[in-house]
């Protein structure tokens, strides 16, 4: 049996129930670990409906993004390609590559997000405030460095999410 001694660090537990959720049904991101003390690691589960938008191309300098899809599907940009992700799908984005993501039309997801190394709540929760309407866009522009969340522009996603009968 292993016992715990002074100086170690206990066990993280979330219980799905008591972790903060943000958005409304269908549409939603539960908040399960942020800069925990394992090491840093950032963790969200999300919800999104049929041919929902995610954040617009962007990409991350100091750390990979990890998609799991838990059930649904999702269209994901990147780098210079769009991937189809499907259910039990693992996708790793490595820094510095360009990166979105939206639902397909026909097809909702249920995800994990998962950023080694950084604390992305307050970035979800900005985001949340601004879907609200009581935050800019503004000021999450204002933020690109604080949340290491830089947007650019993507052809081959403005392509791809047009032939799809979005206009981004």
């Amino acid at each position: 049996m292993t016992q715990f001694t002074h100086g170690h660090t206990p066990p993280l537990l979330v219980r799905a129930s008591q972790a903060e959720t943000l958005g409304v049904a269908p549409t939603t991101i539960q908040l399960l670990a942020d800069g925990d003390p394992h090491g840093g690691i950032s963790i969200a589960r999300s919800r999104l409906a049929k041919g929902t938008d995610g954040p617009p191309p962007h990409y991350h300098t100091g750390s990979p993004e990890i998609f799991f899809i838990i059930d649904g599907g999702l269209h994901v940009l990147c780098g210079q390609q769009v991937l189809t992700l499907g259910t039990g799908d693992y996708l790793l984005v490595p820094p510095n590559t360009p990166h979105a993501f939206a639902t397909p039309h026909d097809s909702g997801v249920d995800l994990l997000f998962i950023m080694p190394g950084v604390e992305r709540f307050a970035y979800f929760r900005l985001g949340d405030r601004i879907a609200r309407g009581h935050a800019s866009p503004q000021e999450l522009l204002a933020t690109q460095d604080r949340f290491d969340n830089h947007f650019l522009k993507s052809e081959i996603w403005d392509a791809h999410r047009h032939a799809e009968g979005s206009h981004p």
